[in-house]
């Protein structure tokens, strides 16, 4: 199964779906942010690993500490995907925060910034 295929973007699809679902309603840890997304997912056509690239609403400290969270419920998140994705292996995941979307508020603040000022 080659990397771009239909079907490694079905599962990549499926389980960004699953994994956002579990860590939304499966997991209690204080220290996951109730804003967390899961932006994208890249399982390995062989289905041994997986990044999931995580993006968390709320400051540097917040995005540091849902990382561990995730990390340590690493081994129930895995076990969940086995028991709602029916696949030959369930990935080892590896959580990545992702900053691209901060990255673009950013951005677009200081656009409007610079516009604001030539007009006035």
């Amino acid at each position: 199964m080659r990397k771009n295929s239909i079907k490694n973007t079905r599962i990549n699809m499926e389980v960004q779906r699953e994994l956002s679902e579990i860590i939304r309603l499966g997991i209690k840890d204080p220290r996951i942010h109730p804003m967390t997304t899961v932006v994208s997912v890249e399982v390995t056509p062989d289905l041994k690993f997986c990044k999931a690239y995580v993006s968390i609403l709320g400051n540097e400290e917040a995005g540091k500490a849902t990382i561990e969270g995730l990390k340590s419920a690493e081994g129930y998140i895995r076990r969940e995907l086995a028991r709602r994705i029916n696949l030959r292996n369930t990935p080892e995941i590896k959580f990545i925060l992702d900053q691209s979307i901060e990255y673009g508020v950013n951005m677009s603040k200081l656009i409007d910034e610079v516009t604001k000022d030539i007009k006035d």
